[in-house]
């Protein structure tokens, strides 16, 4: 017995493969939810499935205070897609425990407790990640941390950077609060504020990066560099673990100890991510994403107005909740985004054929709700 704290689809999913899902009917699905974009490189991948296989024969459990081959092994593998400057890297298990590892480490970079994050900005649902997560719903009532919120994609936000702000902290493209890209000059504004400033700009890619957009990073496309980055959710085909990776800057004078996790890079997790970063680079991951992006994103804006890039989409619907549930029974699973997206976060591996049976069956639902 448990309690749910989100609404239940009435769905019980036994089996994933590839860019589908079945359900205990038997039931196929086309896969565009990818449990909140996590599996973006399909289910059950070959090469990440058989990785977990071989290192549970070996060693299942390490803390962190021991080195493992599985650990370096995935460091050296990080080290061919992270940005040279973010040559620091500390595991976690989520997205959420990431974004408080990286405001810790603002605060303590800095000395200040002032932070700045974006209308629509989504960090999870923790109380230092909630702080910096604009819907309200999620919020209230909970003791929060000191936070503004500044227009995404609006250079005036920069203004609100000062001597008192530790962190900026936004998602190249903005994934729940509705699938908005940020533009190149709104993140070199922030850039330069920040560096005149003093603080952290922390970008959080935990649902856009990793090749989704189709670059490697979400922000690498934009020309900008953050001083932590935050990854999660794909990295490891969904097995769970998450990412911290700083500049030298950002750490420098912390003590043994400032920081811990029990199951933060846990042998298993490291094998999984060290895999999933060979299976990356081996497809062209990005190329796909692009590609493929390009073609349901065709396909789509025949008849229906939407936000993105690669295979990180949003169709603007009238009625989402409604639309998700119609596609459901059609046979694709898709999410919410904002008030009025649909949101679709298809693995990399879908086909033509796919991107057209989603596209008929999205132009269906569209067409029912109209009528």
């Amino acid at each position: 017995m448990f309690m749910r704290f989100q609404a239940h689809r009435g769905l019980k999913l036994v089996r994933g493969e590839g860019q589908y899902v079945w359900d205990s009917e038997g039931r196929r699905y086309l896969d565009a939810h990818t449990g909140h974009g996590a599996a973006f490189l399909g289910h059950r991948p070959r090469k990440v499935v058989d990785a977990i296989k071989e290192q549970l024969d070996k060693l299942m459990v390490a803390s962190t205070t021991f080195s493992t081959d599985a650990m370096e092994d995935c460091l050296s593998s990080l080290g061919k897609i992270l940005p040279s400057k973010l040559n620091n890297v500390y595991f976690q298990n989520s997205g959420a425990e990431a974004v408080e590892l990286a405001l810790k480490l603002a605060f303590k970079a800095t000395g200040r407790r002032g932070l700045l994050s974006f209308r629509n900005g989504f960090h999870g649902r923790t109380l230092g990640a909630l702080s910096v997560t604009w819907n309200s719903e999620y919020r209230e009532g909970l003791p929060l941390l000191r936070a503004e919120f500044g227009e995404f994609n609006d250079i005036s936000s920069a203004d609100l950077i000062n001597d008192e702000t530790a962190a900026v902290i936004l998602e190249p493209v903005q994934g729940e609060g509705g699938i908005e890209p940020s533009r190149r000059d709104f993140l070199v504004e922030l850039r330069r504020a920040c560096d005149e400033a003093g603080a952290v700009l922390i970008f959080d890619e935990v649902q856009c990066g990793f090749g989704r957009t189709g670059a490697t990073w979400a922000h690498q496309s934009r020309g900008v560099e953050p001083d932590i980055l935050i990854a999660g959710k794909s990295i490891a085909s969904g097995f769970p673990i998450s990412l911290v990776a700083a500049r030298d800057w950002v750490i420098e004078g912390l003590r043994a100890g400032f920081h811990g996790s029990t199951h933060g890079g846990n042998p298993l997790a490291c094998a999984a991510l060290k895999a999933s970063i060979e299976l990356f680079i081996e497809e062209n991951v990005p190329e796909a994403a692009r590609k493929m992006g390009k073609s349901l994103a065709s396909m789509i804006s025949e008849y229906a107005e939407l936000k993105g890039e690669g295979l990180m989409l949003g169709v603007r619907v009238k009625q989402p909740g409604r639309a998700i549930r119609s596609l459901q029974a059609l046979g694709v699973l898709a999410l919410k985004a904002g008030e009025d997206m649909v949101r679709l976060l298809p693995p990399y591996c879908i086909t033509e054929e796919d991107c057209s049976f989603l596209s008929g069956r999205l132009r269906r639902v569209l067409s029912e709700q109209s009528s």
